[in-house]
């Protein structure tokens, strides 16, 4: 599912580059649930940003569901990142404004999905997440819990390829966060590909696979 080669990423600082990924070799199976873990500063938000398409490397492949990602230009990188990519965040990136129905159906109607069509195949997604008593609540009216369900069935309403979470339990009490972590494992028991970045042991060992960044480079 995920081939990266090589990976080289530096960002410049007045007149010197700082080097931030090196040499980075990663690949994630079909299926996998890997765990990215790492201290603040060590490259893991940098390697996410790649991995979600939301950066580019300086050098290096990325292979993405069989797609050469180094060799795509920027306008086929949306449709990637809309298409291939379930985003799950720290704090949830929920619109104050739309109910859960409306938050969790954007993705699709901005794919050119019809409104009937899409609301159908949320309904599912919604069952399955547990929201169904929800949906017409604004994120204001959830818990951190509940805003997270929302968040994580935004992200696979759309069928990704792999769903890419960044410290998805940060925001969430200890009750919250072992309740995430366990719908993530039966996601992946679904066969969803899970790449989860956190800086927490414990929240890694949720995973299947546990990988470790430290000063840009990746160790297994």
């Amino acid at each position: 599912m995920i081939t990266m080669k090589n990976i080289n990423k530096g960002y410049m600082l007045g007149e010197e580059k700082l080097p931030i990924l090196k040499n980075i070799d990663f690949h994630v199976e079909r299926g996998e649930y890997v765990a990215i873990l790492g201290p603040s500063g060590s490259g893991k938000t940098t390697l996410m940003n790649i991995i979600g398409c939301m950066d580019v490397m300086d050098s290096g492949e990325y292979y993405l569901d069989g797609m050469a990602i180094h060799d795509t230009s920027e306008d086929r990188l949306t449709d990637v990142r809309n298409n291939k990519i379930g985003f799950i965040f720290q704090n949830y990136q929920l619109i104050p404004t739309y109910n859960v129905m409306q938050n969790i159906i954007m993705p699709l109607l901005m794919r050119g999905m019809n409104h009937k069509e899409a609301e159908e195949q949320c309904s599912e997604t919604i069952r399955l997440l547990g929201l169904d008593h929800r949906i017409g609540h604004r994120p204001s009216e959830l818990s951190g819990g509940q805003k997270q369900r929302v968040s994580i069935a935004r992200a696979l309403v759309g069928k990704p390829a792999i769903l890419l979470a960044d410290e998805p339990t940060g925001a969430l009490d200890q009750s919250s966060g072992k309740d995430v972590l366990k719908l993530f494992q039966e996601l992946n028991e679904m066969g969803n590909t899970i790449v989860m970045i956190t800086h927490d042991l414990n929240v890694a060992q949720s995973a299947k696979r546990i990988v470790r960044i430290v000063d840009g480079q990746l160790f297994e």
